[in-house]
């Protein structure tokens, strides 16, 4: 079964974070600018890390260009 995360994230941060809003909600801040998909990179690697699962797990199903994202866990 496929896990759902919601992802607030915030460009050009002055730290990088990764914040538990509520129980599969979170915000995450990353010092990068929205272009090129250099933001969306380093927020899979950030949360990769914050939930201890392999990027390659993680896909980015709705809000490729917006700052609400959601992301899947794949199990397998």
């Amino acid at each position: 079964m496929q896990s759902i995360i919601k992802v607030k994230v915030k460009t050009r941060a002055k730290k990088e974070g990764v914040i538990e809003i509520k129980n599969g909600e979170f915000e995450i801040r990353v010092n990068v600018p929205p272009n090129e998909g250099k933001a969306n990179k380093r927020v899979i690697e950030l949360l990769s890390k914050y939930l201890k699962v392999p990027k390659t797990k993680l896909l980015l199903s709705k809000g490729h260009k917006s700052t609400n994202k959601i992301f899947m866990i794949d199990p397998e």
